[in-house]
């Protein structure tokens, strides 16, 4: 039986040992409004980046909603031995930033939603910068893998993989116990944008409705005001 939107049964059951118990293990969870996310069909599932671990974190979720959850990551992941074979195996898109080859990765994304794939997409491109962890500013490839595809963009917030595992160290902090909070928020309206040309206002304009979008989400989870504009680590 043809899997365009999901691995092989092998390379998905391997995952599903690997990942389920380990995300058991390291966290507990609070799961909010999964019945959110499509059962079937191509969807862009926009999230924030906290931490190295909330991949996988957001992986478990997404399965135990359903989706098979393809995964952007970087290129030279594809090139470890073993790694690499893994995360071609598993659906995988390569993504090469700064070259003349990170267009490709839009490429692959849309095709996967042709096949009725679950991208999991992070706006900001990399953990955020922000001082108190809210989004970044966004980049516009989500924007227009959206609005070129149609796909419906759904909102993901999470908060507390980065007590797990803070951006740019390589040490878990496993004690205590640390709590994966994750909130899915409505469809995001990207409606006044159809039959625009897809150009560079049209395209910033979206973006910052994709993560307003989250950063509402992250507001309940985190039970504070989110900041009234998002950090431009350009603009420091």
């Amino acid at each position: 039986m043809s899997r365009p939107a999901r691995p092989s049964r092998f390379w998905e059951t391997l995952a599903v040992v690997v990942v389920k118990p380990l995300s058991w293990l390291l966290v507990k969870r609070d799961w909010r409004r999964g019945e959110r996310i499509p059962r079937t069909g191509g969807v862009i599932i926009a999230t924030n980046h906290l931490s190295w671990t909330d991949p996988v974190l957001l992986s478990h979720f997404l399965y135990n909603n359903g989706r098979w959850p393809v995964i952007l990551a970087k290129a030279a992941l594809f090139k470890v031995p073993v790694l690499g074979k893994a995360v071609t195996g598993l659906l995988a898109v390569p993504v090469d930033r700064g070259s003349a080859e990170a267009a490709k990765s839009l490429h692959i994304s849309a095709q996967r939603l042709k096949d009725g794939g679950a991208i999991l997409f992070y706006p900001e491109g990399t953990c955020t910068r922000d001082p108190d962890l809210w989004p970044m500013v966004g980049k516009t490839g989500a924007a227009r893998l959206a609005l070129e595809s149609g796909a419906p963009v759904i909102p993901v917030a999470h908060w507390g993989a980065h007590e797990l595992l803070p951006y740019g160290e390589k040490k878990l902090r496993l004690f205590p116990r640390k709590t994966f909070h994750v909130a899915v928020g409505p469809p995001v309206d990207l409606s006044k944008y159809a039959g625009l040309p897809i150009q560079a206002d049209v395209l910033r304009e979206a973006t910052a409705d994709i993560t307003a979008a989250i950063t509402q989400q992250l507001a309940e989870l985190r039970g504070e005001k989110a900041p009234e504009t998002p950090y431009d680590p350009t603009r420091r």
